[in-house]
């Protein structure tokens, strides 16, 4: 028996609305900025009992400084070597970065962690090792997704290796990419089909949803996260939830 569950990256209508339809969401605001705890409270005390939260995790353990959303950030202090910060380095700075994140967000208890790296992110030896490194060092490998892109993929052999040698999950686009190694836990993250890696504005069709639909069915994972960040992401979600009869 699997456990499916249907919600948007980031809330595309009211959040009171939005708990009466859904069971989970993906928050998109710790990734631009350091939440406040107090934020964080308030997120879960006003949803129901039973609704799940997953995170996109900072910004700053997974880019670089000169990535253009590094201008949202206000609140976070990133006193160390500018250098040290993002790319899922095995530094000081991301070890200290990471634990202020955990610790901010703690009062919301998320269910997932999902790290996404910018799709300039080479993967090499060395690369390879920093981020194994990394995610064994941080630990919860049962709760900690890695969606790399872009050039992360020329190097399919290596980037396996990563989720053989840590446990994470493998947080993909099932319309883009297989799961290299299959885990318990199963996090799809849905950008649009088309040419490029992402369509934002891309509706999915009742055929796409049907073509999702069999992919799920053929997941073995216990726990399976289907997360739709479009445009269209409501209506999609919705009719999926209500083709899957959810």
């Amino acid at each position: 028996m699997k456990d499916v569950f249907v919600g948007t990256c980031g809330f595309p209508t009211s959040r009171s609305k939005y708990y009466s339809l859904f069971k989970v969401v993906e928050l998109q605001e710790t990734f631009y900025d350091l939440p406040t705890q107090e934020r964080m409270s308030n997120l879960k005390r006003e949803a129901p009992a039973d609704f799940q939260f997953t995170v996109k995790v900072f910004q700053g353990l997974t880019h670089t400084s000169d990535s253009p959303t590094w201008r949202k950030i206000r609140r976070a202090r990133l006193t160390g070597d500018s250098g040290n910060y993002g790319l899922l380095k095995p530094t000081r700075e991301n070890f200290e970065l990471w634990d202020e994140f955990v610790n901010v967000t703690k009062p919301l208890n998320p269910v997932f962690y999902v790290f996404q790296t910018p799709p300039s992110m080479e993967i090499t030896e060395d690369s390879v090792r920093d981020v194994i490194e990394f995610f064994r060092t941080i630990g919860g490998s049962d709760r900690i997704g890695w969606e790399p892109r872009g050039i992360s993929y020329n190097n399919v052999d290596l980037l396996r290796r990563v989720f053989e040698e840590t446990g994470i999950v493998h947080v993909v686009d099932p319309f883009r990419h297989e799961v290299l190694v299959p885990r318990d836990v199963t996090y799809f993250r849905l950008h649009g089909i088309g040419k490029g890696e992402v369509n934002y504005s891309y509706k999915y069709t009742d055929n796409d949803l049907g073509r999702l639909k069999a992919i799920i069915d053929g997941v073995e994972s216990s726990t399976i996260y289907v997360m739709f960040n479009n445009v269209h992401m409501l209506d999609d979600a919705l009719r999926f939830m209500k083709l899957i009869g959810k």
